[in-house]
């Protein structure tokens, strides 16, 4: 069985998107306005975005973004930085990883 999608709430959808797609590729297949923005990873995966006046996710809730090697989580990393999201440099948990508050309200992780 394969996870076909995902929905997110969140406050400001264009921010959110413009996010997920500059620093982990995702695509638009659609969207109404800045209520509503449906996304597409290169596996098929299908995550949603839908604007919410209040979000308010669990301390541990976030989702994940797997790359190929250590040294690509130091670009992601370095390139958030650069562009003035406050991220701590990564370190060695479960993985090479590293979390970032999302605009729209969660929480993504970038791992190896």
């Amino acid at each position: 069985m394969k996870l076909n999608h995902l929905n997110l709430t969140v406050t400001d959808v264009a921010a959110a998107r413009d996010f997920l797609q500059t620093y982990f590729g995702l695509t638009v297949g659609g969207e109404r306005g800045n209520t509503f923005a449906a996304m597409f990873d290169d596996d098929g995966l299908v995550l949603t975005l839908m604007k919410g006046t209040q979000v308010s996710y669990p301390n541990t809730f976030h989702i994940g973004f797997i790359q190929e090697s250590d040294e690509k989580v130091n670009e992601i990393n370095q390139r958030l930085k650069e562009d003035g999201f406050d991220v701590a440099a990564p370190k060695r948990s479960h993985g090479w990883t590293f979390y970032v508050k999302a605009p729209g309200g969660f929480v993504v992780e970038v791992l190896s």
